[in-house]
């Protein structure tokens, strides 16, 4: 029998938990609008169940929820060309991430790096959902029959868990239901790295605000912060492999690589030989050109949470009509009555 074909489509989303910094950005949210009105089906998600696996003050989640879906329609994401939602709104998604629990194995779970890193040496206090995550992280993707996810390096491992889960179902069941969906990264900025430290990633949890840029600072935050981040007494080389030891450097090269739809190489044959004293003015103006005509718009629209709520609410219409039919047929496969 012929395999099936599936649409194109992507899928993929942001946890609202804290700011949205310039690594969300950069690492996904520019490339969420890159891939929209082409040649794939664009559905994009804020993750609020996702967020819920640490504890999270109710009125901070409602807060961060519209923050970040501000900071998706300020990019440029259009809810009428992609579907945009929250994750909640659609029962679907905790519905297949149960189903999925038991298709997926303890020991996929155990190799997961992510609950290692953020559940550290207390493990045993951390919520079963931490744990079991990655379970609905498949069940998001396939329920959209995704092929298609872009993600950061460090969520790859997921993506990968999503095909194992994918295919055991398949396997089990003896059907070609399931897509092998396949991550896609690229570009020179998919980890930002600390303006402070650029050996650690840029984080919305770090203790200096300088360390990061936050889509919601202003013209003159953006500057002072690319003015001040830590660099090194060298000139830029010329190639890629003379940032091989200097990270706050590469960092730097790389931000503005992304922020100019530039290789890194072709950012350093204009810069090389260059001190940091003509090249982080460059980054800062490069930055808040792009940078804050989102922040003004994320403000705008912070202004109004119903306008919010209401285009989320639209996009769950959208995300609905095409998940239940496949939340449904899952259940048929699997022997339910319904």
């Amino acid at each position: 029998m012929d395999k099936p074909t599936f649409t194109p489509r992507v899928f993929s989303g942001i946890k609202p938990s804290g700011g949205l910094t310039l690594g969300n950005y950069l690492g996904a949210i520019k490339r969420f609008v890159d891939m929209q009105g082409g040649e794939f089906e664009t559905i994009y998600c804020v993750a609020d169940m996702h967020a819920i696996t640490v504890w999270q003050d109710p009125e901070e989640l409602r807060q961060a929820t519209r923050e970040v879906t501000a900071g998706f329609l300020a990019s440029g994401i259009d809810p009428e060309s992609s579907v945009l939602f929250n994750q909640s709104r659609v029962s679907a998604h905790a519905e297949l991430g149960w189903l999925f629990n038991c298709v997926a194995r303890v020991g996929w779970m155990n190799r997961m790096t992510q609950f290692k890193d953020k559940a550290g040496k207390n493990a045993e206090k951390v919520s079963l959902g931490l744990y079991a995550y990655p379970s609905l992280m498949a069940a998001d993707i396939l329920l959209y029959h995704a092929t298609h996810v872009p993600v950061g390096e460090d969520q790859k491992q997921h993506v990968e868990l999503t095909r194992d889960i994918a295919a055991k179902f398949n396997h089990d069941y003896k059907v070609d239901f399931f897509p092998a969906c396949e991550p896609v990264i690229e570009g020179p900025a998919m980890r930002v790295m600390s303006l402070r430290d650029g050996t650690k990633k840029m984080s919305k949890s770090g203790e200096s605000d300088m360390e990061r840029i936050n889509m919601t600072d202003d013209a003159d935050t953006i500057s002072k912060k690319f003015k001040k981040s830590r660099t090194d007494p060298e000139v830029l080389p010329e190639e890629m492999e003379g940032l091989a030891n200097r990270p706050e450097a590469r960092n730097l090269v790389n931000i503005y690589a992304a922020l100019a739809n530039m290789t890194g190489e072709e950012v350093l044959a204009e810069y090389g030989g260059q001190g940091w004293g003509k090249f982080k003015p460059a980054l800062a103006e490069l930055a808040v050109e792009h940078l804050a005509p989102i922040s003004t718009e994320m403000k705008r629209l912070m202004d109004d949470p119903a306008e919010i709520d209401r285009i989320l609410a639209k996009g769950a219409d959208k995300a609905n009509e095409i998940a239940q039919p496949i939340l449904n047929k899952t259940f048929e496969i699997m022997g339910f009555v319904r």
